[in-house]
């Protein structure tokens, strides 16, 4: 196997993968354009097969192992995605696999897992981040001798992911002026850096990776890939805390920006995508488009593809992505507010603290019998964030004490 990714390979690995993959969509999207002033293009890798465009590399990975390889089987670490490409290459190839995933990993992708593999692919939780079930994969590996198929650090899996790359190229009426580009470990950017810059060296490469898990910032800043001490794990198809030590000088050298986006921003993309454009993106799907609404204002230099990576969201975190949205946008806020304790003291702060079109989305007071003050938690949402100002004017010139809970505070950790 060779070390160094090079377009050559990701030539080889779109012939392996054309009878097997779907030629995504390249489409223009009127939402985005509005927005940026200028062209912007969708590379719709949600309507893949497995849904995302993690099939890509681990199907070229598996279908290149030689025979005895494939005997003793394969094992991967995934936070859901690319263990379905596995699962969907090793039901294909007819090889045993073991897919270690993280306790976070959301119970649809785990059961699409285990749907697509059928009886020739084990599920396995191990740990509760995506580092410690790769942990789990490897010494798997290690004990049973099964090939180890990584989600990004390795050159067959960032050739078949770059034929996202060759694709965007092959289907746009002129080459983009930018591509933005979702970020986790960086095998997705890799591969369509190294297509780029052979076939359209000048166009502009934005990687987009979640704030609460900024594993490349952080590695371009150190020189060199190194651990997250923290990771959020809520954009979890991108939540990895150590960027490849194959894909970082791939991007150190060839990707041009990238730029840490609020998981608040991810949110309203996301509800953006579905409500408007009827698309169904899952957190890390939506970053790139997150990314150039919030932090590229020049689509007018010519047209910018954002890849919608994957659309394998959970129903179910709807609820925790539209809160987090209105956090983001200034809509809703929360605060810790003392009362005291004597009656009419709420009836006073809904009649003079309150204004028109703003109301109470969450209120838990704690009253204590001894003491003559209770706190409250008071979640208020506004029409417009603009009406924020009035409102804290309003809490500071009442008699109630009133802190106002922070995004960033851990406090909200609870909230959320």
């Amino acid at each position: 196997m060779t070390d160094r990714l090079t377009a050559g390979l990701i030539s080889q690995a779109a012939e392996r993968l054309r009878p097997v993959i779907r030629h995504t969509a390249l489409e223009p999207n009127q939402r985005l354009s509005g927005l940026l002033g200028g062209q912007v293009l969708l590379k719709r890798e949600d309507a893949q097969v497995c849904r995302s465009y993690k099939v890509r590399g681990a199907f070229n990975l598996i279908a290149s192992l030689t025979d005895e390889e494939r005997r003793r089987g394969v094992v991967c670490a995934s936070a859901g995605n690319h263990g379905q490409g596995v699962a969907f290459a090793c039901a294909r190839l007819g090889i045993s696999g073991r897919v270690y995933v993280p306790s976070t990993t959301p119970r649809q992708k785990r059961e699409r897992i285990a749907a697509l593999g059928g009886d020739r692919v084990e599920v396995v939780v191990g740990g509760g981040t995506y580092d410690e079930a790769s942990g789990a994969a490897h010494a798997d590996s290690e004990h049973t001798g099964a090939i180890y198929v990584h989600p990004f650090d390795d050159v067959r899996t960032m050739a078949g992911q770059g034929t996202v790359g060759l694709e965007i190229l092959a289907q746009g009426e002129e080459p983009p002026h930018t591509v933005v580009v979702p970020v986790g470990g960086g095998g997705l950017i890799s591969g369509i850096a190294v297509w780029l810059r052979e076939h359209s060296p000048k166009t502009r490469i934005v990687g987009a990776e979640p704030a609460g898990a900024a594993s490349m910032r952080a590695a371009l800043d150190h020189g060199g890939p190194v651990a997250l001490p923290e990771l959020d794990t809520f954009v979890d198809g991108a939540a990895v805390g150590r960027v490849g030590d194959a894909t970082f000088p791939l991007v150190k050298d060839l990707v041009d920006e990238v730029v840490a986006v609020d998981e608040g921003a991810v949110c309203t993309e996301m509800l953006d995508l579905y409500q408007t454009d009827g698309i169904i993106a899952e957190p890390a799907g939506a970053l790139a488009g997150a990314a150039a609404r919030e932090l590229l204002p020049y689509a007018s230099d010519g047209p910018v593809v954002c890849v919608v990576s994957g659309g394998n969201n959970d129903v179910s975190r709807y609820n925790e992505v539209l809160e987090r949205s209105l956090v983001h946008i200034g809509l809703r806020h929360y605060f810790l507010v003392t009362f005291p304790q004597r009656p009419g003291a709420l009836r006073h702060f809904l009649d003079e603290v309150l204004g028109e079109g703003e109301d109470i989305i969450a209120f838990e007071y704690v009253k204590k019998n001894n003491r003559e003050t209770g706190p409250a938690l008071v979640g208020i949402e506004l029409e417009r964030a603009g009406d924020l100002d009035s409102l804290l004017f309003r809490m500071k010139s009442g008699p109630l004490t009133v802190e106002r809970i922070p995004p960033g505070s851990p406090l909200f950790t609870f909230i959320l």
